[in-house]
């Protein structure tokens, strides 16, 4: 299942996502905390073993929804979350289910006006990480930014070379 995640790098806080959020359900099911002037997203990370899951009396939730009938407002959800991502209001636990009801996506990263706030796979992601590890691994890397290009090329290959070594 995709994710939303939010570069901490880009975001400044501004706390747009959250107040779009917020007007689009009935609380915001994205937070945005501050630590050491860096911001950083507490979203549902759609756990594939999901404690919410697992511990909801009444299986009102499932991966990408919490059933509002259902839901009784017992809170345990809430409790076991280990990201805290989890929004209780009114009596009604609600996380983020990326706006599937909504045709033009997620209200938070329409509302970022810094571009910070995206929907990734996390399957693509590690196929992505994988291809660079062994492309470092082979010595043909390039990084993106192409800062020390050759230098880095060649420095990766004589790695290389020396571990097949030993």
């Amino acid at each position: 299942m995709k994710k939303i995640t939010v570069n901490s790098n880009m975001c400044d806080g501004c706390l747009n996502c959250e107040n779009m959020c917020a007007s689009v359900h009935t609380a915001a099911r994205i937070k945005i905390i501050e630590h050491n002037s860096s911001y950083y997203g507490i979203v549902c990370q759609h756990c594939e073993s999901a404690p919410c899951i697992k511990i909801c009396p009444t299986d009102a939730i499932s991966d990408e929804k919490v059933d509002t009938e259902k839901c009784i407002g017992c809170g345990l959800c809430v409790m076991v979350c280990p990201f805290g991502a989890m929004t209780f209001t009114a009596s009604i636990a609600e996380k983020c289910d990326l706006c599937a009801d909504r045709e033009e996506g997620p209200a938070c990263i329409k509302a970022c006006t810094k571009r910070a706030i995206s929907v990734v796979d996390p399957a693509k992601v590690k196929a992505k990480n994988q291809e660079k590890f062994l492309s470092k691994l082979a010595g043909v890397y390039e990084p993106d930014n192409k800062k020390g290009g050759f230098v880095h090329v060649i420095t990766s290959l004589a790695r290389a070379r020396f571990a097949l070594e030993e």
